[in-house]
C-alpha cells in the first residue's frame, strides 16, 4: 500500500497551470499502472476537517473533530499496487509528484480481512 501525505488546502494555492500539471501527473502514473495490471485500487481522501478521530478510554468512547496529530501533514489518499517488489512500490511512489513536497509511504498489506476472508 502506497499512503500518500500532503498539507491540506496546498492543491487550492497551486496556479490553474500548475494544477493542471499536477492532475495530469496524477492521472499519466494511474494509466501507466492500470495498464500493467499494478494498480489494484486507489482512493483520496475528504478534507481532514470532516475526519473524526475516535479514542475509547475507560470503555467510553470519545469523538473529537478533526485529526489532531502532531503535523502539517496529513493522510490524504491511498494506491493499493500489487507489484514484483518493494523497490517497484518505492519507485511508484517516488514518481507520484506529492513525493516531491511531502510525504508517500510504502508499505505491505499484511492480510485482508472482510466478509470473503
Amino acid at each position: 500500500m502506497i499512503l500518500i501525505h500532503n498539507r491540506p488546502g496546498y492543491v487550492d494555492e497551486l496556479s490553474e497551470g500548475e494544477r493542471t500539471e499536477l492532475f495530469d501527473q496524477v492521472d499519466a502514473i494511474m494509466k501507466e499502472l492500470s495498464a500493467s495490471g499494478e494498480l489494484l485500487r486507489g482512493e483520496a481522501l475528504a478534507d481532514p476537517a470532516q475526519t473524526r478521530t475516535v479514542r475509547v478510554r475507560g470503555g467510553v468512547p470519545a469523538v473529537t473533530d478533526g485529526p489532531f496529530i502532531e503535523a502539517k501533514e496529513q493522510f490524504a489518499g491511498y494506491l493499493l499496487v500489487e507489484c514484483d517488489s518493494t523497490e517497484r512500490a518505492v519507485e511508484i511512489a517516488a514518481s507520484w509528484p506529492d513525493a516531491r513536497y511531502f510525504a508517500m509511504e510504502v508499505r505491505p498489506v499484511v492480510h485482508q480481512s472482510g466478509p470473503e476472508a
